[in-house]
């Protein structure tokens, strides 16, 4: 099979390039490297040479070139992905996140992909209601209406809208997985778009105290990389049979507060001024486990531990 990987250079996406590439794939990697980084596919160049070609491009670009090789299915990861600076520059951020998602929509209209795995995020559905905030079920895919609280999550909303119509209307199968924390081997420990785990583990490394927004009881469910990329693998398999658009939840069904989270790092903390974000994320996977045959396999209280001594080492702390 032929697979075009968006932000195939990234956390996420690299690291479904290996695991494409492991069972026997041509992958076609597409990167602006604007936050993917060289090394995280150095060893996939230089390893599957002959099933792996890269294309430096932005995914708003004309990618004729790109498209005019075979291309069984799409994995659009790339994208800018960050809650609180999409609030701060949104424009930047619809550009990329939602014309973007759209021009490879159209890409794979015109050269006749028939699917396409899209990764939203499980910031569309803006805070929860009461019962989930007390962690008496999850959020449901078919239950919870999205309302996102961030341009971030308004423009993923796009992406899976945009995604359900070219299933209408142009017959190209999609499916839409709401990532819920995704953190892992290759996640960012610096610049604008690290996430919470990335931040504690920069500080950690300067020896500051870790930062803990308000009062650090916001809740998140946590998913592991691993099962990200295997639920990517699976919607895609899911997408030979089945035609439409379908929308999963991607996370491990329970969560973790800040505070939590934090300890696990076991250095000194600081509280700061708190600001606009969902206070509780908790997903129900039902839907993945039952149509994906998706069961997530790692949690974050035996993975950090471990990263947090790999740092050590590698940073000689």
């Amino acid at each position: 099979m032929n697979y075009l990987v968006t932000g195939g250079a990234g956390f996420i996406g690299s690291n479904l390039v290996d695991k494409l590439l492991s069972q026997g794939n041509d992958v076609i990697i597409l990167d602006n490297f604007s936050n993917g980084k060289e090394e995280n596919i150095s060893d996939a160049l230089l390893r599957y040479s002959n099933h792996c070609s890269l294309y430096r491009k932005d995914i708003r670009e004309d990618l004729r070139s790109v498209f005019k090789e075979r291309v069984d299915c799409v994995f659009h990861l790339a994208a800018l992905a960050r809650v609180q600076p999409s609030i701060e520059d949104p424009l930047a951020f619809d550009d990329v996140n939602t014309r973007g998602t759209l021009n490879l929509l159209e890409h794979c209209r015109k050269y006749k992909v028939e699917k396409f795995v899209f990764s939203s995020s499980s910031s569309v559905y803006g805070d929860p209601p009461e019962d989930v905030l007390e962690c008496r079920r999850g959020l449901r895919e078919d239950l919870d209406s999205p309302s996102p609280l961030s341009p971030y999550g308004l423009q993923k909303l796009i992406g899976e809208e945009y995604c359900r119509l070219y299933s209408r209307i142009h017959n190209i199968k999609t499916v839409c997985l709401r990532y819920f924390n995704v953190y892992g081997e290759r996640q960012s420990i610096e610049g604008a778009y690290k996430l919470v785990m990335g931040t504690f583990a920069e500080q950690m490394l300067n020896k500051d105290p870790l930062t803990i927004v308000g009062n650090g009881e916001q809740s998140r469910d946590f998913s592991y990389v691993g099962d990200v990329v295997r639920a990517n693998m699976l919607a895609c398999s899911y997408l030979r049979n089945h035609d439409g658009s379908e929308t999963f939840n991607i996370g491990n069904g329970n969560n973790r507060t800040v505070n939590q989270i934090a300890e696990l790092f076991s250095c000194l903390t600081v509280n700061i001024e708190d600001r606009v974000e969902p206070k509780c994320t908790l997903a129900d996977n039902s839907k993945a486990k039952r149509l994906l045959s998706w069961e997530p396999t790692t949690n974050v209280e035996d993975w950090i531990p471990k990263w947090v001594a790999q740092l050590h080492e590698e940073y000689g702390i």
